[in-house]
């Protein structure tokens, strides 16, 4: 009888778990025959034994599951905010500059290639001609990450086609031509670039280079909210920013080579985003800012360093749906006092 209520018990307990094929094929083998079969059969020792231990490993398995649901249920902080994996974040109102939602959003952080756009503004500011062609060179090659790049050294391409691999495709080399191509060159470029964060009232920001390689390009969250809402005055750069592929041809390729968008939100349906930059660096981490329509209202979000290759994707999702619930809950509020 011990024998046939440990195995009852082992039922039981198999039962309690999220079906999975190698458990429940292992549950079908107990039959009312079998389970017969052992009451009349001796019992030793390590029979008990085995029964006990096998008892005890189903019941540690549910409280792992239990354990897992526990730990991965919970998407909101106490004070209903959703948590996040980006270590800084704000989302402002783009109409009234309300802060809707803010994590250490004053706190400096390398900024990798949301860079380019203030690259954009500073190249489209000069007002030179937009189908000027730009050659690569030698001195556009990343030296300091050793990234790669399709555009080989020679490839010449007009500055409007590398603003816009620059923007869309965050193409480090193309921003590169793009300031090595303007008056004073590089160096001028980087100065125009500080200028005109002055002039932004970014206080808290300073540029180094035009791609964001560099980890000494640093801001805030607040200060990254007023370039991109600066940013969006410009209509070819939210046209760039958010297309989602452009092809190019070059001399050495028999087939134009194709692009694509660093952000794949722009591919996203439920999203309505009329500005895009990602940015990536190991000291900057996952970095990401937008213009979106979300809930009835234009805002802006800046997230930084979010580790984990989706995870920025994740919290604009995130903050997308928080917002979002927000707005059904005060409808349903109104509707209710009605």
């Amino acid at each position: 009888m011990l024998i046939k209520l440990l195995v009852t018990s082992l039922i039981v307990g198999l039962s309690l778990i999220p079906a999975r094929p190698a458990i429940a094929a292992t549950a079908v083998t107990f039959t009312s025959a079998s389970i017969a079969a052992e009451a009349k059969a001796p019992v030793s020792k390590s029979m008990v034994r085995k029964a006990k231990k096998a008892t005890h490993r189903v019941l540690n398995q549910k409280k792992l599951v239990v354990k897992k649901r526990r730990s991965s249920g919970s998407l909101m902080t106490r004070d209903g905010l959703p948590i996040l994996r980006s270590s800084m974040a704000l989302v402002i109102n783009q109409e009234d500059g309300s802060v809707i939602y803010a994590k250490r959003s004053s706190v400096k952080s390398p900024i990798a290639s949301l860079t380019k756009l203030m690259t954009a503004m500073v190249a489209m500011d000069a007002n030179l001609p937009p189908d000027d062609l730009i050659a690569v060179t030698e001195d556009d090659v990343d030296t300091l990450k050793g990234t790669s790049s399709r555009l080989k050294v020679g490839a010449t391409l007009s500055r409007q086609a590398m603003l816009h691999l620059a923007l869309m495709a965050s193409e480090n080399r193309a921003a590169s031509a793009l300031a090595r191509a303007y008056p004073g060159g590089a160096p001028a470029f980087v100065a125009a670039m500080n200028k005109k964060a002055r002039d932004l009232g970014m206080t808290q920001t300073h540029f180094l280079d035009s791609t964001g390689l560099n980890a000494g390009n640093l801001s805030t969250a607040e200060d990254l909210a007023k370039m991109v809402n600066a940013s969006y005055e410009y209509s070819m750069i939210r046209q760039f920013s958010t297309s989602q592929s452009y092809e190019v041809v070059l001399d050495d390729y028999r087939r134009p080579i194709h692009f694509g968008n660093t952000n794949a939100l722009v591919k996203n349906e439920s999203w309505d985003i009329g500005l895009s930059k990602t940015g990536y660096i190991s000291e900057a981490g996952r970095c990401l800012v937008m213009q979106a329509r979300i809930a009835q209202q234009a805002v802006i979000i800046v997230l930084l360093d979010s580790q984990g290759m989706r995870s920025r994707l994740g919290d604009a999702n995130r903050l997308k749906q928080w917002m979002e619930a927000k707005l059904l809950r005060a409808n349903g509020n109104k509707l209710a006092k009605l």
